[in-house]
């Protein structure tokens, strides 16, 4: 019987050098809960300082308070990274408080799902708002204090639907995260021979709190979870852990040559559905 796992045994940090990141600041947006609670607690893990954002407070003081218990100085801002004010007072109140943005992980975004044809000009303008033009806000500002230094690693999150399959039923956020990409690439472009490397890091369906509630629950579907899992070859949903760790490898001297990519990690959920025409004992 094949097994539809959404966790696995292992521990994706154990690769990792204790205190890797100690002595470095690190700032994750949409790092109160998911997938940026995961990121804001593997760099914690390995002694960073960290500076979590997210709009909601709710969403950031349990995050905080658990990184405080490893032994880690955060700093939790309520804020939205669409106000490029709010975005000027977050780097400035980083900065401030540990001297540097060493690493910054733009994980915030969000979208809902929705048929092309009933989804409003605000609606749309929201999302890209939120998922491109929030992320430029938080590269063009922490991106300019580390072309100063001369050092720093930028990741932004995007997801696989940004690539050439598209983004049903996130049209809007589709094409947002696929500018995303874009500027990651232009960004490293320019970044590069000033010390700073930009990459991308594109999920596939991970299991999280905010993909059963944003996701299976708006569209309606009980068997969505089973679904997703039948297009992905590795039939299981990916771990929120699995997805700080690419990210941490990323950031890590290991990856010091790595500039300009969009890292897919979905276990082959970009290959599409496997059918019985791949398996020759079907047949």
């Amino acid at each position: 019987m094949e097994e539809t796992m959404t966790t696995t045994a292992h521990d994706p940090l154990a690769t990792f050098a204790p205190n890797l990141f100690r002595d470095r600041t690190v700032l994750v947006t949409g790092g109160g809960r998911g997938i940026g609670r995961a990121i804001a607690l593997a760099f914690a893990r390995l002694g960073a300082n960290l500076v979590i954002a997210s709009r909601k407070a709710e969403n950031l003081k349990p995050t905080a308070d658990a990184i405080r218990a490893l032994g880690a100085d955060c700093l939790d801002v309520a804020m939205s990274i669409r106000e490029p004010a709010q975005v000027d007072d977050l780097v400035a109140r980083s900065i401030e408080r540990f001297g540097t943005i060493d690493v910054l992980v733009n994980n915030a975004g969000g979208q809902f799902p929705a048929r092309p044809w009933d989804i409003s000009d605000s609606g749309w303008r929201a999302v890209v708002d939120l998922n491109l033009n929030g992320t430029w806000n938080l590269c063009s500002r922490v991106g300019a204090q580390m072309l100063a230094r001369r050092t720093g690693a930028i990741v932004n999150i995007v997801h696989v639907y940004s690539f050439e399959r598209g983004a049903p039923p996130f049209v809007h956020s589709g094409a947002a995260r696929a500018g995303v990409v874009s500027m990651t690439r232009s960004l490293a472009y320019y970044y590069a021979r000033h010390g700073v490397r930009v990459n991308a890091l594109a999920p596939g369906s991970v299991a999280t709190e905010g993909l059963r509630v944003e996701e299976y629950a708006k569209a309606e579907r009980a068997d969505y979870e089973a679904l997703q899992i039948q297009d992905i070859p590795a039939h299981r949903l990916g771990t929120a852990e699995e997805v700080a760790a690419t990210t941490v490898f990323l950031c890590s001297p290991a990856a010091a040559y790595i500039n300009g990519a969009a890292l897919i990690a979905d276990g082959g959920q970009y290959l599409g559905p496997w059918t019985d025409m791949w398996d020759p004992d079907a047949h």
